[in-house]
């Protein structure tokens, strides 16, 4: 069983099953209905990082990866205004509005 994430029943049954997991580190989900209600996590001395708690949070489907293509953004295009243009606008803007 190398699931991160169990029913409230099946949990019951294979109690010592689970807790042999956590003792090696792994971080156990309690569900009730598919919905996560508990945590099994070591009691001390094996915290874990949190890199890998994140990997335990996606693989138990309670978060989703953040990691998305990088997307590359072209610089802003440069204008040459007359000096005075942008606030010209503002107030013909204002004038029209």
């Amino acid at each position: 069983m190398k699931k991160n994430s169990i029913g409230i029943r099946e949990a019951r049954i294979n109690l010592s099953k689970l807790i042999q997991d956590v003792r090696g580190g792994m971080e156990i989900i309690i569900t009730d209905r598919g919905k996560p209600v508990a945590r099994l996590i070591p009691a001390q001395g094996q915290d874990l990082s949190l890199e890998e708690r994140i990997k335990n949070y996606e693989s138990c489907g309670l978060i989703e990866s953040g990691a998305r293509p990088v997307q590359t953004v072209k610089a802003p295009i440069e204008l040459e205004l007359p000096e005075g243009y942008v606030q010209s606008c503002m107030k013909e803007e204002r004038r029209d509005g």
